[in-house]
């Protein structure tokens, strides 16, 4: 989906690493929230409560799940899932453009 219709916007950003990723949460009339955000170059750590989807929609990162030893490499654009109560590394090679999707 390329677009989201009929949704709010909550005008406070969401600013994470000294401004290093940021992002702006976007809530549906059934309830469920997405966030859409930009991580410039750097390597991060994200704690979940619930799991979520994690989709790159352009950029070049890598990734390592709680418990994985080994990172997933995402070229231009690709999706992982984050169990809840879980974390993940995310090393950004490029200026990454994402969209998380919280599922409950």
């Amino acid at each position: 989906m390329s677009k989201f219709e009929n949704v709010s916007v909550v005008r406070k950003a969401n600013v994470y690493f000294d401004g290093k990723v940021t992002s702006r949460t976007v809530e549906f009339a059934s309830g469920e929230k997405k966030t859409l955000g930009v991580m410039l170059p750097g390597e991060y750590e994200f704690n979940t409560g619930a799991a979520e989807i994690m989709e790159i929609q352009s950029g070049d990162c890598k990734v390592m799940l709680a418990g994985e030893k080994e990172w997933r490499t995402i070229s231009g654009s690709g999706r992982f899932d984050v169990p809840a109560n879980s974390s993940f590394k995310i090393a950004v090679d490029s200026v990454t453009d994402y969209c998380c999707s919280f599922l409950e």
